[in-house]
């Protein structure tokens, strides 16, 4: 029986092959490892580390998410880096490129934390790998300072980027999670559920710089969830504080004697003001935005339990 000639490659798989510095197999070659039409010449460090993209992911990436990984990375350690992750969470060309565009790898677990000390391994590797530092929340429409509520209003109104800036696995429980204790009452910002790590995440926004306070609040906080909400097969829930501005020694003297796990971010917004300036007078102003983001918080407003 007459083998069919392979078919010919696609103008990018071509390019890739380029890239990296491979030769193809001439049709009809004897050996086995023909069909995978790609022999290694001799190659420097660098040149296998990008091959090992191709061995380790090119099955699972599209040919589209490596143009993307050599035309935007300038090392093979990070193209590495965001193909392995890609494949683990699947994403798409588009994410992908946000994820590099914001450079994700130099953020990622990047928090003042202490969770090597209030957690077991491996679960305290894994915590820390969820956490950014700083968190970017380029979608909103807002300017320094912003209130706490305004900020939170607009991150729930675009949730869809909210969670996947927050990475994979949060799940949102709820937002003003009320806390009755000791006769008073008490409110978490925001409250998610992470589906790898099997804990309760409390999540309190600040829309200043980091004070030693709010690591206590917080520790109240997971002390309260833990009693309130988990359940036996859970993990010790963790608390991630997001604030404005963070000094980072301040951050750990302030969480090294605590017993719950707490990680200390920042997190930054960016507005595009590039509009040419014949436009720029049709445009809201950032006062106009936060009035009208104030006003729509308003009928939001937890109220009181009455007491009987």
């Amino acid at each position: 029986m007459k083998r069919r000639p392979p078919p010919a490659l696609p103008l990018d798989y071509k390019r890739l092959l380029a890239d990296i510095k491979v030769k193809v197999h001439p049709p009809g070659a004897q050996t086995s490892r023909a069909k995978s039409a790609i022999v290694q010449a001799p190659l420097a460090p660098t040149d296998r580390l990008v091959a090992a993209i191709v061995h380790q992911s090119g099955a699972q990436l599209p040919w589209k998410h490596h143009c993307l990984l050599l035309d935007k990375l300038e090392t093979a350690g990070e193209r590495l880096w965001y193909a392995s992750r890609a494949v683990e969470f699947g994403w798409s060309r588009d994410v992908l490129a946000l994820q590099i565009g914001s450079a994700l790898h130099r953020r990622q677990g990047r928090a003042v934390s202490n969770f090597q000390h209030t957690l077991p391994p491996p679960q305290s590797d894994l915590a820390q790998q969820i956490t950014k530092d700083p968190y970017l929340f380029d979608f909103l429409n807002l300017r320094d300072p912003a209130n706490e509520r305004a900020v939170e209003d607009a991150l729930l109104a675009h949730i869809e980027k909210f969670l996947l800036e927050l990475g994979v696995g949060f799940a949102l429980v709820g937002r003003q999670i009320h806390l009755d204790v000791g006769d008073q009452d008490f409110y978490l910002d925001l409250l998610f559920y992470h589906l790898r790590l099997r804990c309760f995440v409390v999540v309190d926004l600040k829309a200043r710089d980091f004070t030693p306070e709010a690591a206590g609040k917080m520790n109240f906080y997971l002390s309260a969830v833990d009693d309130r909400f988990r359940q036996p097969d859970d993990q010790p829930s963790i608390g991630l504080i997001l604030c404005r501005a963070n000094n980072r020694i301040i951050a750990e003297y302030a969480l090294r004697d605590l017993q719950k796990p707490i990680g200390v971010s920042d997190y930054v917004t960016r507005l595009v003001e590039s509009l040419p300036k014949e436009l720029q007078a049709s445009v809201p102003s950032v006062k106009q935005i936060e009035s009208e983001l104030a006003a729509a918080a308003e009928p939001l407003q937890p109220r009181k339990p009455k007491k009987s």
